[in-house]
């Protein structure tokens, strides 16, 4: 039997081997490969992670993904509801719901997993990493392609969503909380609500271009004018003082008997 491939880190050597498992997204990998990937991948991604059998025992995203893979081989064969069954005990164990359905690629981790959910027609690469809470969802109540595919190596930050038949490009890293609805191309970095590009990588050189974001600009500039207006309140209320306690002292002054008053009543 062949050596279990390597599976990827983020950087372009892992990029070159990972390469090297996939073609147009099919890859050719027995199953006992595939699961001693998946423990690589676990290892290498989350450095809490100490030994495989530490992944095979007490991780639910290898639970989750194990299942999978014979929930969808039953229903590519097109064995009825017991790839449902499956999943549906697999999320009740581990927190994590994945339709038999989707086709998930090597080198697959879920990084403490509980909320995610990956519907039927979601498509993910080779050396995808998601994390707690990411849902890939979709938006059609017809039954065709309407949930996310996802290139390879790409990372969903933790309660990200991804809705919709939307496509993103390989290495792109999605913040934590984001909704993404729209195509993202490759080696972007995408925050936000709705979610859009900050930054590009450059895979020649690895710099990370940043990009002007105005939502940000204009978040510090009603900072600048909420500031400007905190300083414009406090001047007022300290003249305001000023003036009170001039009037105030000016009827105390009034009211007291001047020295010839108190000689001419006596």
């Amino acid at each position: 039997m062949n050596e279990p491939p390597v599976l990827p880190t983020r950087d372009r050597a892992g990029a070159a081997k990972l390469n090297a498992m996939s073609t147009a997204g099919h890859w050719q990998q027995s199953t006992w490969e595939g699961i001693r990937g998946d423990i690589q991948a676990a290892l290498e991604r989350d450095p809490a992670a100490r030994n495989a059998i530490e992944v095979v025992l007490f991780y639910p995203g290898f639970h989750a993904r194990l299942a999978h893979r014979l929930a969808h081989a039953l229903h590519r064969r097109g064995v009825p509801l017991l790839p449902r069954g499956i999943m549906h005990l697999t999320r009740f164990l581990t927190g994590i719901e994945i339709h038999p359905g989707a086709q998930i690629g090597p080198g697959f981790f879920i990084d403490h997993g509980m909320g995610v959910v990956i519907g039927e027609t979601a498509e993910i690469g080779a050396g995808v990493t998601l994390y707690q809470g990411v849902t890939l969802g979709g938006t059609s109540t017809q039954r065709r392609k309407r949930h996310p595919t996802l290139r390879d190596r790409v990372l969903v930050g933790a309660g990200a969503k991804v809705i919709g038949a939307v496509e993103i490009g390989e290495n792109t890293s999605i913040g934590a909380g984001s909704v993404v609805v729209t195509n993202v191309p490759a080696n972007a970095t995408v925050v936000g609500v709705p979610g859009h590009i900050v930054a590009f990588r450059d895979e020649s050189n690895g710099v990370i271009q940043r990009l002007p974001d105005p939502e940000w600009e204009r978040l510090n500039d009603l900072d600048g004018r909420v500031q400007e207006l905190h300083d414009l309140v406090e001047h007022l209320e300290e003249h305001l003082r000023g003036i009170h306690d001039g009037h105030h002292n000016g009827n105390v002054t009034a009211a007291a008997p001047s020295p010839s008053e108190h000689d001419a009543s006596t």
